[in-house]
This record gives structure tokens, C-alpha cells and sequence, in this order.
């Protein structure tokens, strides 16, 4: 690898390269950041650190929303060659504060809403906490030794006379770091209920932004909307980290992305990428498109040959000016894509593809742009990464676990050997947990989570996660988990009331209707794979921040 290959050279090239163009938007305040001044806050940074006594390998925490100064901090730390500790906004106070011990991190960035529920006696390692929102520290150890407090102070002066001609691209200036070196601790918030700290180093990072600058999904001068948390690996690599290597100008929203507030984004920002999580599909198909189809004149035009063609050009034409009309495809990753919608997507040619990662990857494993894209897939195996399915006769027709190595993926849990030696084997493998098949291209389709598998009674393999995808597509249901309770498989519904509402539907009706929806998803599945009985729940299920149920919650 060159060293203008260095995932922080990169980024030293970059800034040099798109001095003048715009590089952060915040959503609504139409506050701008360009490159240079990027690069001039990110040297700011650099002497707070060494003021500071941060050294190289530190270990420094964010926590909060997506802002400009989120992004400023994270890309501040990893130029400086010390570790950065995204820290997910809505974890609890509790959870927050172990994940700040536990990475040993020695300084903290925060927003002032989140830290005025913690107790800074709590992360004594702590040196420092210093707010998202301004310029100020917010708490300091020990109180005898302000050094950080007076040194922010001075910080335009001490700028002014270190670059007394002003902060040139010629100032733009990075350590020289193998990539072997540790990066990033992200604290996986996964489905299981114990959260580890993946360890990625600069390579892991750089594998992902080097395949995100070859393929073109982000390019100079062109536009993103970053809406996915930061903190999570997927939002970083591809609303962030690539994005900024490549010269592309960020439109940050900081806020929940309710429909509405997306909508309002994407018409102004027209991104010429835009990177989801299926929940935004699956959400706009539901509530938009299939009402639209199931319309008596639409469904009688949709069976006509010519007429319905006509039918899914309007339909894909709204589609694509609701996104902002500008896009080249739209990535969907984090969660598998209901299998309906995902057709029907297909059937109107909306230009979209699924990809596969995990945070273990940094997180990308596998990709296919939008037209060589294969239904039912997710995506094809980068040219960096080996994948295979652990003991399979015939990988590509029997499932078995996935297995993944290459660029990629992680060093390993942090302070964890036992649950680094579970997923990494001696060959470098990557066990990933999920089930699915690879073809002889290198296409990976996957089942379901190996620990959410459930033994059928003469020994076969049920993936709840198929069942889901079916159950979720009929009338009121808005949200499912298939489970064992004492070998027959129940559904847990959780109603569509919007729809209820809609359609006048009293609850009183609902054991009918779920009666209908069992009966009627019976006849989808297999034998062994129909459904007992469905059990309503009240509220919605817990999720975690990446919109994944939290399954353990409910395996009881």
C-alpha cells in the first residue's frame, strides 16, 4: 500500500484538494463548514489534545446527536492518531458510563442535555468533559489543574501564533501511523443484550473508504444527507468517513427523521446517494404505495399488459422525486429488506441495492450497485474480503453460518479474549452468526441469525426472520416476532393502529382478524413452520438505535 493509500493521508489530500468547497451543512440552521475550515477546527483540536497531555493511542469518547461538532471531534481524534469511542446518544446513562470506563478513555465530548444526567465521579479516568454545543468544559480532573479550561480559553490566540500567516492547506499536516493501529472502539448495540467493544483499526477503516471512493458512491462536489447515527459504523463509513475523502459536501440532520423532516430533506438537499435502513422503505411502502395499489382501479390496471407499466412509471417517478430526484441509487443495509417490498421495488425499477456488514467489518462485507443488484441477495463479496459458509457440502444450495475475513475486519473485542476467541478463529475467519448461502460468484443470500434459528421437531431449521417478513406484510400488523414457547412457535404481534384507525377497526376486533392473518400466513409456510397462535402485545417492541428488536427481551 502507498502511503498516500494511509486512510489519514487520505484525508490530509482531501482537505488540501476541496480547500474551498463546502464540506458540512446542519440541517435547518443552513450553518456551513467548508474544508478549510474543517481542517482549521481539526487543528485547533490537535493542540487542546497536546495541551492536554493526550497522547497517541489515547482513548477519547463522543456522545451525542449528529452535529457538525460531532464530526469535527471524531475526525480531530483519528488525525491526531489517538482512539475515538463513538458513544450511541440514546444508550442510557448507565450503559454510557461503563462503555466510558471500560474503553479507559482519558477525555469526553458531549452534549450538555446528556451530561447533566451523569455523575463525573462516575468515569474517573476522565481528565476532561467538554460540550458538543460550544466552546466551554463542563467538567475537569482534578479541580486543582484547570489545563484544559485556561488552554481553550487561549485557543484563537495560540492558532494565531502558531499559523501567524493564517491556516494554509499547507499546515495540513497528519502523523504518519501504520494501519495496523488501533482507530475506533464501537460498542456494538446488537439484539442480544451485551454490548462488546469492536476494535477497528485504521485498516478496517481505511478498507471500507478506499471501496467506497473506487466504486464512486461518493465523489467531489457531490451531495449526502447524513440522517443514520454517526456513532454507528454504517452511518460513519458511508454518511462521513467516505464522503469526506472524497469532497462531497454533507448535509448533517441532527434531528429524529421522522417522515415528514426527511421528506423536507431530501427536497432540499436532492443527495446523489442516499444510505437507509429498510425501515424507511418498508415504512413509505406501507403507508404510501400499497394503499395507492390496493385502490379498486389501480389493482383492475395493474393486471392489464402495457397499462400497468404506465402505472409503475408514475409510481416510481413519485418515488424518486420524494428522495430528491437526484440520486444515483439508494443503499439498504443494517436489517434485512421485507421481501415484498423489496419486489415491488424491483417491479417499478427503483434504483436500489442491499448490502451486508456488521460492525465487526467496519462495517461493509458485501455490495452490488443497484443494476447488477440479484433479488433476494445481499450483494456480492468485496474484492478485499474472503467469504465462505462454515460446514457446508454445497455452499451455494445448503445454508450455514457465514463465515468472512479480509481488510475488514476487526482486531477483536477490547479487553475481551473469550469473546474474540467465539467469533475469530486461528485462520482469521469471522464467524458472523448470520445463516444464508453464497453463490459461485461471491453473492451472499442470507437466512436468518444463527441464534435466532429454531429446531423444528423432526430437525429442521426454522429462520423466524422469513416467517417475519411474511407476517409483516398482511392486514394490521405492524410489527412481528415469531418464537418457541414450549415447542410450538407463537407470534408476537404488535397492531397496526394507524391502519385500525384508518379503516375503522375496533380493537374488539382484532383476535378475529389475527385468527384471518394466522390462517391466511399458514398457507405461505411450510408444514413446520406455521404458526400456533398469535399473542398481542400493547406497546411497540424495543429497539435497539439501529431499529433492530431487541430479541433477548422477548425469548422468555
Amino acid at each position: 500500500m502507498s502511503n498516500n493509500d494511509n486512510l489519514l493521508q487520505i484525508y490530509a489530500s482531501s482537505f488540501r484538494k476541496n480547500w474551498d468547497l463546502p464540506a458540512l451543512t446542519e440541517f435547518g440552521s443552513g450553518q456551513t463548514m467548508t474544508y478549510a475550515d474543517l481542517a482549521r477546527r481539526i487543528a485547533s483540536l490537535h493542540l487542546l489534545f497536546k495541551e492536554s497531555g493526550v497522547r497517541q493511542g489515547d482513548k477519547i469518547a463522543i456522545m451525542g446527536r449528529n452535529s457538525m461538532s460531532w464530526v469535527v471531534v471524531y475526525m480531530a481524534v483519528l488525525t491526531y492518531g489517538a482512539v475515538v469511542v463513538p458513544v450511541l446518544h440514546d444508550f442510557n446513562v448507565q450503559d454510557a458510563q461503563h462503555i466510558i470506563n471500560h474503553s479507559d478513555s482519558v477525555m469526553l465530548f458531549i452534549n450538555e442535555s446528556i451530561f447533566d444526567n451523569m455523575e463525573f465521579e462516575k468515569i474517573p479516568q476522565v481528565k476532561a468533559v467538554l460540550s458538543l454545543d460550544r466552546r466551554a468544559i463542563l467538567a475537569e480532573h482534578p479541580v486543582t489543574n484547570q489545563v484544559a479550561e485556561k488552554f481553550l480559553a487561549k485557543l484563537p490566540e495560540k492558532m494565531r501564533r502558531k499559523y501567524p500567516h493564517g491556516f494554509t492547506t499547507a499546515d495540513v499536516d497528519y502523523p504518519e501511523i501504520d494501519e495496523s493501529e488501533l482507530a475506533e472502539i464501537n460498542y456494538t448495540s446488537g439484539t442480544t443484550g451485551f454490548s462488546k467493544g469492536v476494535m477497528l483499526t485504521l485498516r478496517n477503516l481505511g478498507g471500507n473508504v478506499r471501496f467506497g471512493l473506487q466504486s464512486h458512491l461518493h465523489y467531489r462536489g457531490s451531495r449526502a444527507l447524513s440522517f443514520l447515527p454517526l456513532a454507528h459504523a454504517y452511518g460513519c463509513a458511508f454518511d462521513m468517513l467516505t464522503p469526506l475523502a472524497a469532497g462531497t459536501h454533507i448535509t448533517i440532520l441532527g434531528k429524529l427523521p421522522t417522515p415528514k423532516l426527511l421528506l423536507k430533506a431530501f427536497a432540499e438537499v436532492k443527495p446523489n446517494l442516499i444510505i437507509c435502513v429498510p425501515l424507511i422503505l418498508e415504512k413509505i411502502y406501507r403507508n404510501k404505495l400499497r394503499p395507492i395499489i390496493e385502490k379498486g382501479a389501480i389493482r383492475h390496471a395493474l393486471k392489464i399488459p402495457g397499462v400497468n407499466n404506465i402505472v409503475f412509471r408514475k409510481i416510481r417517478s413519485q418515488l424518486i422525486e420524494a428522495f430528491g430526484g437526484e440520486f444515483a441509487e439508494v443503499i439498504v443495509g443494517g436489517a434485512p429488506l421485507n421481501h415484498e417490498v423489496e419486489e415491488f421495488l424491483r417491479r417499478i425499477k427503483f434504483p436500489f441495492t442491499v448490502g451486508y456488514g456488521m460492525t465487526e467489518c467496519g462495517p461493509l462485507i458485501s455490495y452490488t450497485p443497484a443494476r447488477q443488484f440479484i433479488l433476494g441477495s445481499s450483494g456480492r463479496t468485496l474484492p478485499t474480503m474472503e467469504s465462505k459458509i462454515a460446514d457446508s457440502a454445497d455452499p451455494a444450495r445448503i445454508p450455514g453460518e457465514i463465515c468472512v475475513r479480509g481488510e475488514n475486519v476487526m482486531q477483536g473485542y477490547f479487553k475481551n479474549p473469550e469473546a474474540t476467541e467465539a467469533v475469530l478463529d486461528a485462520e482469521g475467519w469471522l464467524h458472523t452468526g448470520d445463516m444464508g448461502t453464497i453463490s459461485d460468484d461471491r453473492t451472499i443470500f442470507i437466512r436468518g441469525r444463527y441464534k435466532t434459528m429454531i429446531l423444528g421437531a423432526s430437525g429442521q431449521n426454522i429462520y423466524p426472520e422469513e416467517i417475519e417478513a411474511k407476517l409483516n406484510n398482511m392486514p394490521y400488523v405492524a410489527e412481528s416476532l415469531v418464537v418457541e414457547r414450549g415447542k410450538h412457535l407463537v407470534a408476537l404481534v404488535y397492531p397496526d393502529y394507524e391502519a385500525m384507525d384508518r379503516d375503522k377497526i375496533s380493537n374488539e376486533k382484532l383476535p378475529e382478524i389475527m385468527e384471518q392473518v394466522r390462517t391466511d400466513l399458514n398457507k405461505l409456510v411450510a408444514p413446520y413452520e406455521r404458526i400456533d397462535r398469535i399473542q398481542l402485545i400493547a406497546n411497540e417492541f424495543e429497539k435497539t438505535p439501529k431499529r433492530s428488536i431487541k430479541r433477548y427481551l422477548y425469548n422468555a
